[in-house]
Order: structure tokens, then C-alpha cells, then sequence
């Protein structure tokens, strides 16, 4: 399953930015299962509102639980403002289980940062 994981300040919008990241990867919206982010941001509507439209199941992830994910491309000023370093990479990797790598770290447009994970085919044998 591929995981779209999502941070992003407040009140900014997230479709475009998710979708130039998306576009980035070379993915559709349609290849995304899941959407990860910060439990409270999983709470805020412009995050289900996305989720809804393209049919990505929703979760969200204390800023304890992701802090306990290793991620490559931590922040301070994340740190600070969430209680975890990372929340797009974070999200993405620890929602898309063990085994999982990132096929897009993060990558940050318009307040919005996302990050793409899935598992590591080749690592689980199929190629």
C-alpha cells in the first residue's frame, strides 16, 4: 500500500500542493491508500475533506508516535511546533508498517509538506 503522509500549517490549503507531490513521484491519487498525518491534523476537515475525495483512508499518529519513527530529514522547528521532528515522512513510514521505505521524502509547497511511502518490494522478494 502506498501512504501519502501530510503536515502542513494551519488554514492553508493542501489539494495542490499534495497533488504537485503526487505528480512529483509519478503517482495519481488513485495509487495512494492511506493518508497519515498528526492526530490533530487528521481532525481538521480540510484533511478529511481531501481524504474523501479521493478515497484514501484517514489516520492519524500522536506526536509521541512519530516522534519514535525514524525519520531521514527531521526538523527543529517541526520539533517545536508539533512535539515530533517529523510528521509527513514519520506519518508515512510508520502508517505503511515495517519494511516500508520512502519513494518521495518530504517536499515541502505552500505550507503544505508531504512524503510517500510504501514497502520495499524488492527487499520482500518480488520484483
Amino acid at each position: 500500500m502506498i501512504v501519502l503522509g501530510l503536515g502542513a500549517r494551519g488554514g492553508v490549503a493542501l489539494r495542490a500542493p499534495v497533488l504537485a507531490a503526487l505528480a512529483g513521484a509519478r503517482l495519481r491519487p488513485a495509487d495512494v491508500g492511506l493518508l497519515a498525518t498528526l492526530d490533530r491534523r487528521a481532525a481538521e476537515a480540510r484533511f478529511r475533506d481531501l481524504a474523501a475525495e479521493f478515497g484514501w483512508r484517514l489516520t492519524g499518529f500522536t506526536a509521541a508516535e512519530l516522534a519514535a519513527q525514524p525519520a531521514p530529514n527531521p526538523s527543529r522547528r517541526v520539533a517545536a511546533a508539533t512535539g515530533s521532528p517529523s510528521v509527513a515522512e514519520a506519518a508515512a513510514l510508520l502508517a505503511a508498517g515495517p519494511g516500508a521505505v520512502l519513494m518521495l521524502p518530504k517536499t515541502t509547497r505552500d505550507g503544505v509538506t508531504a512524503a510517500i511511502a510504501g514497502q520495499d518490494l524488492a527487499a520482500a522478494g518480488h520484483s
